[in-house]
């Protein structure tokens, strides 16, 4: 199916962004996680409509050019991550992403956090869900797969914890606001989606084991090998960022550094 993405300059600031981001570069920095998910996201006219548009996250927007963005923030031993994205067409969290960056240069964190924004850009360009005709969040048990290759990075820095933000519509699965959890083998998980929880008013979605229901998952490739994780949704139309979600997505988020101690 043709797609059709909207054309938007991303030169203007963006020298003068680089050298303030740069000139701690122990708090802030961004690489490239993989080149080939490369993608115009500022294509994607229902989220870039939502984007509260400053010089940094013009910078990332640029940055999505060259592939998946990693974003780290702060300094320390604990290190968590944030994901969003995994979905292309789920958006909110994605636009949150953006509004947690940029509330998190400007603050003292207790530790390292690292962010994707965008999992698979090519995907939020088209506004689709599935990066490759592989949809990331049932593939990430894969050699190779974008999802496996997150994984791999979250294993080689050494995360503690691990959240994974989506959206979901209200006829589709989950279907409501929740956070999904397990109990084994990584019972931390259940911590943590209890926490967001109660703070949040969001439902427990909890399975007993990782790996049963959604396999391939990366809160459960997470869960599976020790590395607590949960999986958060809000509600919102497909490809759409329906009134209020960015905001309920962005309080998951920082809920989640909340439990951590980061912040």
């Amino acid at each position: 199916m043709e797609q059709t993405v909207a054309s938007h300059n991303l030169k203007d600031n963006v020298t003068t962004i680089e050298k303030s981001l740069f000139t701690n570069n122990d708090y802030f920095s961004i690489t490239t996680l993989y080149s080939k998910s490369q993608g115009y996201v500022s294509g994607n006219k229902n989220l870039f409509a939502n984007m509260d548009y400053t010089p940094l996250t013009k910078f990332i927007l640029k940055e999505t050019l060259k592939g998946t963005p990693l974003i780290k923030l702060g300094s320390g031993d604990l290190k968590v991550m944030i994901i969003a994205g995994v979905h292309g067409n789920e958006l909110p969290p994605q636009n949150a992403a953006l509004m947690l960056i940029n509330k998190l240069q400007n603050l003292h964190l207790n530790g390292t956090v690292y962010i994707i924004p965008f999992a698979a850009p090519e995907a939020t360009m088209y506004n689709i869900r599935n990066y490759n005709g592989q949809d990331i969040n049932r593939s990430s048990m894969i050699k190779g797969s974008l999802g496996n290759l997150i994984i791999d990075k979250i294993k080689d820095l050494g995360i503690t914890y691990v959240a994974d933000f989506h959206s979901t519509a209200l006829n589709a699965n989950p279907g409501k606001e929740g956070v999904f959890c397990t109990i084994k083998p990584s019972p931390k998980s259940f911590d943590i989606a209890s926490f967001i929880s109660e703070d949040t008013n969001s439902s427990i979605i909890n399975y007993n084991n990782a790996g049963t229901m959604f396999k391939g998952a990366i809160e459960d490739e997470c869960n599976l090998i020790g590395i607590p994780a949960v999986t958060c949704e809000v509600i919102s139309s497909i490809g759409r960022v329906s009134l209020g979600s960015t905001k309920r997505s962005l309080n998951q988020m920082i809920s989640f550094l909340k439990y951590c101690n980061i912040l």
